[in-house]
């Protein structure tokens, strides 16, 4: 299974949410879950920004290799699932074709109770990209739970 991360530079919360979906699988054995990022204004071949990196430092995940990449058409049709920071994203990964496989992350990972905008910490202080980290990682493994739970049913996610 695929999952396709996306924000809007690809530089702060989609790699952080790449890195942190990758650890979790990990963790939980899911050696077919494979997941990617991308952004709707990425500068391609970007680092990872410094908040990001320190913040993945922090928590043992290594964003030093992560290089931008703008969504295409091709990333969102080669991706089983796609998770969106916020409504916007979701907008343009819909444009692309995406649409019955796209969310917001927050509604995927709450089965639609929520439909919150994960915030985008780009040039705050540390402390914000740990609370985005934070968010994320609550967010991520309740979309794993979802997914394994779906999986387990005999169920698609969706």
């Amino acid at each position: 299974m695929k999952i396709l991360f996306v924000c809007t530079g690809n530089t702060c919360r989609s790699p952080l949410a790449e890195a942190i979906a990758r650890k979790i699988a990990i963790e939980r054995g899911l050696q077919d879950l494979e997941v990617v990022s991308a952004g709707t204004s990425a500068h391609d071949g970007s680092p990872a920004s410094d908040g990001a990196l320190l913040v993945g430092m922090e928590r043992n995940m290594d964003l030093g290799y992560h290089r931008a990449q703008t969504l295409s058409r091709d990333m969102v049709r080669d991706s089983d699932l796609i998770l969106a920071m916020g409504p916007h994203h979701l907008v343009r990964i819909e444009a692309l074709g995406g649409a019955g496989r796209a969310y917001l992350l927050s509604e995927f990972a709450s089965h639609g109770a929520s439909s919150r905008a994960i915030s985008d910490p780009i040039g705050a202080e540390l402390d914000v990209y740990r609370a985005t980290a934070d968010e994320l990682e609550d967010e991520i493994r309740r979309a794993v739970d979802r997914i394994t739970a779906e999986r387990s049913s005999g169920g698609r996610p969706a």
